[in-house]
């Protein structure tokens, strides 16, 4: 998140939950965490320390604070604290194996930096400037303004103006007229120069954790390819190039390059060491006198780390072509090997059979349209005397008619042994001769002065008969009941 951005109150729990840096400050014991990692890995600028070696130096620190707080205090070992401190869900160390080492190394990660950072800012300072800031920031924007214009007058009149400022100043100075700082504008200067390059050590670290991650990202790209490997390279050489030219990326070689400058390097040294001993600062801050070096250090660390990266991503790369041309070779001796074991077989014996020699493609649009269809027109003014084709009507005969009566007739006989007969029982005591037509017939029996149909929706009846063609049919009907109307009346 950029620090521009507005915090409402769901960055700010995300940032609750997620953030390792306030994971940090809320931690029970984060006195020892801040002091200790701060200590080795910003104030000594350490990048990279051996497992053994920062255990050591952990087994002394605990030591020496059980015995001013009482044994107990921190009671787990050095090596459990730097695991745990490791730990994903933790996120306060980096836990690696350098290249060509087997040993485990450690290193701090931004948010370390970035909760000391936040705690040293809460310490009181005895005096606070901001004449030097409002400078900043007025030489910022005028850097932005004129910087992005593109109408030529308009940039000469400022370098003219410039130039005349320059020229009043030089007049004043040749005259005996020098404006000196006075010390509170002295070290107001110096406490936002010491900010500053503190700042730019912590920003080294996280630049390289963002080309660590930026790294990251590209393999899991790589490792989930389905394209070709043409697609391939094209997308790996973009998202590098997408590195180097991206606003961190220009930032950070810009800077580099100006401290590989030796001109550069001897102009900051001089001033350094002109601005330390001055009277007005009073206690200069030790660490000041060397921290270009300090810078270089940790520029050429990212930098190493981004060589190493590419180094990896080209090894990665390769690994994955090597798999891909091995596939291949598996593949055609594996054609080899079938070719030789069917070489001596006929010709005739090898044949195989295609559906087509083309693929039959049917697209939607070429089907037709619907159509209405034409009606014919019936002409029953028909002379009956006139000579008319015969016409076959044998099969105006063959239609299937049920008689009701004689249905009706099955049903009275059956209730002649009791009051009511289910319709399973009439079909198992009198075969269906018609078939599902006929069953249709026994459930519109509805009208008959003797019985009376009696349906259960509820219930469903399993109807089985044979049909003509001797195989078993079945149909499934609510519950039916033929009811002999006398027991109905008996019964009300």
């Amino acid at each position: 998140m950029d620090g521009g951005s507005g915090m409402d109150f769901d960055s700010i729990e995300w940032l609750r939950r997620n953030s390792p840096a306030w994971r940090l400050l809320r931690a029970d014991h984060a006195a020892l965490v801040l002091s200790f990692l701060g200590r080795v890995f910003v104030e000594e600028n350490i990048r990279s320390m051996s497992a053994i070696e920062l255990t050591v130096r952990l087994e002394d620190e605990l030591f020496t604070l059980n015995e001013r707080f009482g044994e107990g205090t921190y009671p787990r070992t050095a090596k459990a604290y730097l695991d745990e401190w490791a730990q994903p869900d933790v996120g306060w160390l980096r836990k690696y194996y350098p290249p060509g080492a087997d040993q485990v190394h450690f290193d701090a990660t931004p948010a370390v930096e970035r909760a000391l950072a936040w705690v040293q800012s809460l310490r009181a300072r005895s005096f606070v400037g901001t004449e030097s800031r409002l400078n900043i920031v007025l030489e910022l924007l005028r850097q932005m303004a004129f910087g992005a214009e593109t109408d030529p007058e308009v940039r000469l009149a400022e370098l003219r103006q410039r130039r005349a400022e320059l020229d009043v100043e030089i007049d004043r100075v040749s005259a005996g007229e020098v404006d000196l700082l006075d010390p509170a504008a002295q070290r107001d200067r110096y406490q936002q120069f010491v900010a500053t390059a503190r700042g730019l050590l912590s920003d080294f670290r996280e630049v390289e954790a963002n080309f660590r991650t930026l790294d990251r990202e590209l393999r899991e790209r790589i490792a989930s390819w389905n394209g070709s490997k043409g697609e391939l390279l094209d997308e790996v050489v973009g998202n590098r190039n997408d590195i180097a030219e991206s606003d961190q990326g220009r930032s950070f070689h810009a800077f580099y390059d100006f401290l590989l400058s030796p001109r550069r390097q001897q102009e900051f040294s001089d001033l350094l060491a002109r601005v330390q001993s001055l009277e007005a600062i009073g206690e200069p801050d030790l660490r000041m006198r060397g921290i270009h070096y300090d810078w270089l250090d940790a520029a050429e660390r990212t930098q190493a780390t981004v060589r190493l990266l590419s180094e990896q991503l080209r090894r990665f790369l390769d690994d994955q072509v090597w798999l891909e041309n091995r596939r291949v070779v598996d593949i055609l001796r594996s054609v080899e090997t079938h070719a030789l074991a069917v070489r001596d077989q006929p010709t005739g014996e090898l044949g195989h059979e295609i559906d087509g020699i083309a693929p039959h493609i049917v697209l939607p649009m070429e089907r037709p349209l619907y159509q209405i269809r034409a009606k014919q027109a019936l002409d029953s003014d028909v002379d009956l005397d006139a000579d008319t084709p015969e016409v076959d009507v044998s099969a105006l005969f063959e239609q299937v008619h049920v008689d009701p009566a004689r249905l009706r007739e099955a049903v009275r006989a059956a209730l002649t042994d009791g009051t009511q007969v289910s319709l399973p029982e009439l079909v198992a005591a009198r075969p269906l001769e018609h078939g599902l037509a006929e069953l249709v017939a026994y459930l519109s029996l509805d009208k008959d002065p003797t019985f009376e149909l009696i349906f259960d929706e509820w219930r469903p009846d399993h109807v089985r008969w044979r049909g003509v063609d001797g195989r078993l049919r079945e149909a499934v009907v609510p519950a039916v009941a033929f009811v002999r109307r006398s027991s109905l009346a008996g019964g009300a």
